[in-house]
């Protein structure tokens, strides 16, 4: 093949690549723009548990039911940002921080676990847009749709959007689906130790159950429940404070 086929399947090949970029751009900011008033349907995680439990022989289903932001108990929020994210109000989507401190703690702890520092608007975007993992391809992705969350929805939307496809179990998903399930109660009527026992399970919810806590569970609850008391939560955004949001991130 000589040089001249080798440019032009070259500039094809770029061609390609920069069309598949600008479809993904395009389709990206389109969809997070849809999901401001559009409850996102399903997320990917639970169509990757769904393939699990058919080849596992577990299958589970999905047992979810979206609930609006006013339908669910300000003790959820406030447990979820009091053991998940303390800055949520404060940061843009990103405690860097806390990256930074957990970078230093992680290269000091090679070959154990290692300790995270994402913000709900990361888990949000991860558990929405993204699949399970570590890789940098994803993080990068997870980054990217964390920006993308920050710049179009309110900060009501993203707590709204987390608790409402965060993974309580084996096929339970969402709060409305957790409360019923652990506690045979809607999420509007959740207690603050219910809530503080469901946000203490998050780091493993396939693992630990908030109906049955372990002493470290019971513990995590403790803490989570000790913290709610000062957390505000967020306060309803209109047109305008969106814009000026909008302008300060640019």
């Amino acid at each position: 093949m000589d040089k001249k086929s080798n440019k032009s399947l070259l500039k094809i090949l770029f061609k390609w690549i920069f069309r598949l970029a600008l479809v993904f751009l395009v389709g990206s900011v389109a969809l997070t723009a849809t999901y401001i008033i559009i409850d996102p349907p399903c997320t990917p995680l639970m169509l990757l548990r769904m393939v699990e439990g058919v080849f596992d022989g577990k299958s589970v289903g999905i047992d979810k039911e979206w609930k609006g932001y006013d339908e669910i108990s300000p003790y959820i929020f406030k447990a979820a940002m009091s053991g998940e994210d303390a800055k949520f109000l404060q940061h843009n989507g990103f405690d860097w921080k806390a990256i930074e401190r957990a970078r230093k703690v992680n290269e000091r702890r090679k070959g154990k676990r290692l300790i995270g520092a994402s913000t709900i608007s990361m888990q949000t975007a991860k558990n929405v847009f993204l699949w399970p993992g570590r890789n940098y391809v994803r993080k990068g992705l997870e980054a990217y749709f964390t920006f993308l969350i920050e710049a179009f929805w309110s900060k009501r939307r993203i707590l709204e959007v987390y608790v409402n496809v965060v993974e309580w179990g084996d096929g339970i998903y969402g709060v409305e689906a957790a409360s019923q399930h652990y506690f045979h109660k809607s999420a509007k009527d959740i207690t603050a130790r219910e809530a503080a026992l469901l946000v203490a399970v998050l780091p493993n919810p396939r693992r630990w159950s908030p109906a049955e806590p372990t002493n470290y569970i019971k513990k995590r609850q403790g803490f989570i429940q000790s913290r709610m008391g000062g957390m505000p939560l967020p306060r309803k955004e209109n047109a305008t404070s969106v814009q000026k949001k909008r302008k300060k991130n640019e």
